[in-house]
């Protein structure tokens, strides 16, 4: 026990003043070190803990994600497979389109039931006129399970099955959570917070956001770009009238009058020419002094639109963005580089939230703002001052207790509470983990626990001093006997923690990390600290009897 090896004491002095250095940017103002960290030197530490939105103020979102539209656009598809499958078979039907959640169509001669529940299976297994693949955002096979259903009236419905509406809807909220972290990534917010609440919600916890009508602009919108051409052949105004051919529809320009009423709108073909899926980058940009967005294609998609372009020159293109047509140059000639640009009077905020919606890729369904909240920094100072206040009282009534129970022994445990104090704040701090107001009560728990295993040390080296042990072998056996139960008591506590981390969310989780980061340094300066402290005492000193 009193030998120590020397190494051993450098290290835990080594870790000590790591923690010390990691953990004093802050106690510096956080606009001072938002300023200094582009001139120190890389390798000094000038991360701080970072505070969530409860502590520092932010936006609280619930978003549901309407993937009922997405199964209304596979159903459209579905039609239009339906379409081209009886005309090239050349079955005669009526009531062709979309009916309480199915694709139907009634046969007009009862001859052709058979061949036309034939023609319905193939489209529904994604034959070649089913009119599947880029249309419905990239979720799951072009091969949906699709019941087909005859009625003795000669109506064929093609319905999808309960497992794949289900599955539908999982795989939307999943990549929907997906697209909204990309888009907030590129915001640079700081850590955010986005999960999933129950079957069709996601929560969005935005710490230090300061305008979150921008953040519900850009998560509001689908940001799926196609490629249209116009449907020349059709005059606007009878579109407009209603007469508007099968294949084509009528979609307003992305201009409004004061009115809020478009100022123009289209002819456009619903058939997508080439789909933003293809898009690899997207950057705001200038021409001719106004701002625009450039865009480039992967391989696929730059000869798709290379093919386009060539076979329509003279034709007009319709960059079609979430139902608006933003932009409709005449094609001039074949453009064979993959790459463009966007016009539509964007102002240069405008510019860039379209760049940053395009990068990070189109949400496959739209999102609605269910719930908003918006914490005010104040409260969260109030958190922080409440937090501080609970930690201060709880770390000075532990310190007094230590020191009256224990005296000099108690002292040493106080010294050791002060260093587990600091390497939290330092693990904090370099594992850039986000401090809440639950993370705080943490903290304060972790205070008390912190001395518990010196308790348990103290008080063994207690029973051994009254069964008349010398003080070197009372403590020799103190740490020894009682060093089990040390490690079962604070391993049982961890993995509760580690527990609550994986299966809880939120604010459980912001107590569960600090928590496992109290009970391992605890561990640490209960430990080695303590005991580094106890044994230089006693070389030193060299006592006869040990007072308790």
């Amino acid at each position: 026990m009193v030998h120590f090896p020397r190494w051993k004491i450098v290290l835990i002095v080594a870790v000590c003043l790591l923690g010390v250095v990691y953990a004093a940017p802050n106690l510096i103002n956080r606009d001072t070190v938002a300023q200094w960290s582009g001139t120190l030197p890389a390798w000094l530490p000038v991360k701080q803990v970072n505070l969530g939105l409860d502590l520092q103020g932010g936006s609280h979102l619930l978003l549901r994600v309407e993937y009922e539209a997405v199964q209304q656009e596979r159903l459209e598809a579905l039609v239009d497979g339906l379409r081209a499958e009886l005309r090239r078979e050349r079955i005669g039907y009526t009531g062709l389109g979309v009916v309480d959640g199915a694709a139907q169509f009634v046969v007009r001669d009862p001859a052709d039931l058979e061949a036309a529940r034939a023609a319905a299976a193939t489209v529904a297994e994604g034959g070649p006129a089913s009119a599947q693949g880029g249309l419905f955002g990239g979720i799951g096979p072009a091969a949906d399970p699709i019941d087909v259903l005859v009625g003795d009236d000669g109506t064929i419905r093609l319905v999808y099955s309960e497992q794949e509406i289900t599955n539908l809807r999982d795989t939307a909220v999943a990549q929907s959570i997906e697209i909204v972290r990309r888009r907030i990534d590129e915001l640079g917010t700081n850590e955010p917070n986005i999960q999933r609440q129950g079957a069709d919600r996601i929560v969005v916890q935005l710490p230090g956001i300061d305008d979150p009508e921008r953040i519900k602009s850009l998560l509001g919108q689908t940001a799926r770009l196609t490629f249209h051409l116009l449907d020349t052949a059709t005059p606007l105004n009878e579109a407009l009238a209603g007469r508007v051919p099968p294949g084509s529809e009528v979609l307003p320009g992305n201009e409004v009058d004061a009115d809020g009423e478009p100022v123009t709108e289209y002819v456009v073909r619903r058939r997508v020419m080439v789909s933003g899926d293809a898009l690899t980058n997207a950057q705001p940009s200038f021409q001719d002094g106004r701002p625009v967005v450039s865009f480039s294609f992967d391989t696929a998609g730059a000869r798709r639109f290379g093919d386009v372009t060539r076979d329509n020159v003279g034709n007009v293109l319709a960059i079609v963005l979430d139902g608006q047509v933003v932009s409709a140059p005449v094609i001039r000639s074949p453009i064979l580089g993959g790459q463009g640009i966007i016009e539509g009077g964007f102002t240069v905020e405008t510019a860039n939230d379209l760049a940053l919606l395009l990068r990070a890729g189109a949400l496959p369904a739209p999102l609605t703002v269910l719930e908003e909240r918006t914490v005010g920094p104040g409260l969260g100072a109030d958190s922080i001052a409440a937090g501080e206040i609970a930690a201060l009282v709880g770390f000075v009534l532990v310190v007094v207790f230590m020191a009256l129970s224990y005296g000099r022994f108690g002292l040493m445990a106080d010294v050791a509470l002060v260093v587990n104090l600091i390497l939290i704040l330092a693990l904090l701090s370099l594992l850039q983990a986000t401090l809440t107001l639950p993370g705080i009560a943490g903290i304060v728990l972790t205070v008390g626990m912190a001395v518990d295993a010196n308790v348990l040390i103290f008080e063994r080296i207690r029973e051994e001093v009254r069964n008349g042990r010398s003080p070197i072998s009372a403590i020799d056996a103190g740490y020894a006997r009682a060093m089990t139960t040390i490690i079962d008591s604070n391993l049982t506590t961890l993995i509760a923690a580690i527990l609550l981390f994986l299966f809880g969310s939120g604010p459980v989780r912001g107590f569960s990390v600090t928590l496992a980061i109290g009970i391992v340094c605890s561990m640490f300066t209960a430990v080695m600290v303590t005991r580094m402290l106890v044994v230089v005492w006693l070389r030193r000193t060299r006592p006869k009897t040990l007072a308790f």
